[in-house]
């Protein structure tokens, strides 16, 4: 099921697919009977269907909305556990900076210029030479 809106988020109508679909197809053709021959007598009738109608247009907006909060969920968890990760990466790079490369960094985040393409220092993995620094430069214990 979905909800066909305009630009001010009014419900202009509603798609539904499949066998919703025929049972509201079906739900309709007899209101639409009803009002073709209706008497005094039958406006109970149709009033019921009507009710109907809206019972089941409510059920299915509270399904596909229900549906659309559990896959917003997983989303907003999948994005916790990445920042997660990524701060965690975050401060393993500042650990493993040299006090240069972090004066550089700062500077380039103050003035909001992109990185520079430096020859001494390579993007990547550190080499084994810059791994072998003092203990002094550590922030805890290693994995």
């Amino acid at each position: 099921m979905f909800l066909l809106t305009d630009g001010s988020m009014r419900v202009q109508g509603i798609r539904v697919q499949g066998h919703d679909e025929m049972a509201v197809n079906l739900l309709f053709w007899e209101l639409e009977q009803h009002l073709k021959s209706s008497s005094g007598a039958s406006v109970v009738a149709i009033d019921n269907k009507i009710e109907q109608a809206m019972d089941l247009v409510k059920s299915h907006l509270m399904y596909a909305v229900r549906e659309e909060v559990e896959v917003l969920k997983e989303q907003i968890k999948e994005l916790i556990e990445r920042n997660s990760q990524l701060e965690q990466e975050n401060t393993l790079l500042k650990t493993l900076a040299s006090p240069e490369q972090m004066a550089q960094f700062q500077a380039q985040v103050q003035t909001g210029s992109p990185p520079a393409p430096s020859t001494a220092a390579t993007p990547g993995p550190p080499s084994t030479a810059s791994l072998a620094q003092p203990a002094s430069h550590s922030s805890g214990a290693s994995a």
